[in-house]
């Protein structure tokens, strides 16, 4: 995954995630972020990671997201690992 696909992922899920009355309030609840940041923000790597890494906190708002854009599941969350601030974690 390159970080520009990556990027691209991440705003897909930044734009969905403003049109959801229900996730958008816990998304910036838990980010820190307000609303209006959210526009200024879009361009930054490390917010779009913050989006990613909220995004696959729950798989039903994967499966949500990934059929709205037409992903693949593990999308969102190879897209996290290719942007700023993630590390792989390798579970042996």
């Amino acid at each position: 995954m390159t970080p520009e696909r990556a990027e691209h992922i991440a705003i897909s899920a930044l734009a969905w995630l403003a049109g959801n009355d229900e996730l958008l309030p816990l998304f910036l609840g838990s980010s820190g972020a307000a609303a209006e940041d959210i526009r200024a923000q879009a361009e930054n790597p490390a917010f779009l990671g913050s989006v990613l890494e909220f995004l696959t906190m729950d798989d039903a708002w994967v499966v949500a997201f990934c059929d709205v854009n037409a992903l693949k599941y593990e999308e969102p969350l190879m897209a996290r690992y290719a942007l700023p601030g993630a590390q792989v974690v390798h579970w042996t």
